[in-house]
Formats: structure tokens, C-alpha cells, sequence
């Protein structure tokens, strides 16, 4: 497991592709929380994932995903705070992808995840929502998430089939 530092180091220093000897493929990304090294991070995650030979339509669904739970972190757990050390663990197995993300920020209010609801869209459209969506595209989009806070760091798994992202 990568270990979260202080300070990351630029993102292009960082990046592994690793076939692990369980049979999983995966990568790992450690960067900051920052909006420029989340958009790298994002474009390399792509880029890796396309080599794995993930469906271009899962691709989508999966960097949609990464970007909600991504700029969370980036906006709400560094808020008003430096931007902070973010670990992208990523693993395949089969028609399955495991998603491990890990940061130094605010923990989730009460340690639990969002319920991901829809905002209320009955408004006029000027009064309509700008935010909001973010959890409940996470939620409708992966298979499990599971939230924990530990010894200091914030930990989001999320299971994404593979199959149901590419329908």
C-alpha cells in the first residue's frame, strides 16, 4: 500500500502500472487534493484503465464516478486548507473494479457517507440547483461504497461492475 505523505510528489513521479500476484490488475496514484492534480489524475486513471482493455462506455461511467468522489475530496475534506495528499488505489478482477481512495481531510460529517438524494428540481430554472448530484450519481453507479475514517485518514471504497457500466 502506497503511504500518504505530507507533500506528493508531482503526479508524473508517482504513477504505477502494476500486474499484482493475485491476479488483479491495478495502478495506484498518490498526488494532492488540488484541482489541477485531481484533472491529471483523472486523465491519467483513463488513460491506465484504456490499457487494462476496459470498454470505452465503462470509461466514462468510471471517470464520472472518480471526478464526483475526487472533487469531494478536493472541495469539501481540504476545504480551506492546503491541498493534501490523495491516494487512487485502483484494482481489476474480472468484470469488477475496486476503488480505494485515501486522504488526509476532514473526515465526513458524522464519520458516515452522504445519503445521496436528489435535489428538489421543481423549481423554475432559475432557481434550480447547481450541486447536488454528486452522491447519488456515485451511489446509482457503483455496486458497494463503504466510507471509514482511520487513524487520521479518510478511506472510500467503491465496487463498480464492469458489465453494467458498459449498458
Amino acid at each position: 500500500m502506497v503511504e500518504l505523505q505530507a507533500e506528493a510528489a508531482p503526479l508524473s513521479q508517482v504513477v504505477q502500472f502494476v500486474t499484482r500476484s493475485d491476479g488483479k490488475d491495478g495502478f495506484c496514484i498518490s498526488t494532492t487534493a488540488a484541482e489541477i492534480s485531481v484533472r491529471e489524475a483523472l486523465i491519467e486513471s483513463r488513460r491506465m484503465l484504456s490499457e487494462m482493455g476496459i470498454d470505452p462506455e465503462a470509461l466514462g461511467t468510471l471517470e464520472l464516478i472518480l471526478a464526483e468522489a475526487l472533487n469531494n475530496i478536493a472541495e469539501h475534506a481540504y476545504a480551506g486548507l492546503e491541498p493534501g495528499p490523495l491516494v487512487i488505489d485502483m484494482q481489476r478482477r474480472a468484470d469488477t473494479l475496486n476503488i480505494h481512495l485515501r486522504d488526509k481531510g476532514r473526515p465526513m460529517p458524522g464519520d458516515t457517507l452522504p445519503k445521496g438524494r436528489l435535489p428538489d428540481s421543481s423549481g423554475t430554472r432559475g432557481t434550480l440547483p447547481e450541486g447536488g448530484f454528486g452522491w447519488f450519481l456515485i451511489r446509482d453507479l457503483t455496486d458497494s461504497i463503504t466510507y471509514r475514517r482511520d487513524k487520521g485518514e479518510n478511506h472510500l471504497h467503491l465496487v463498480v461492475s464492469l458489465n453494467l457500466c458498459a449498458q
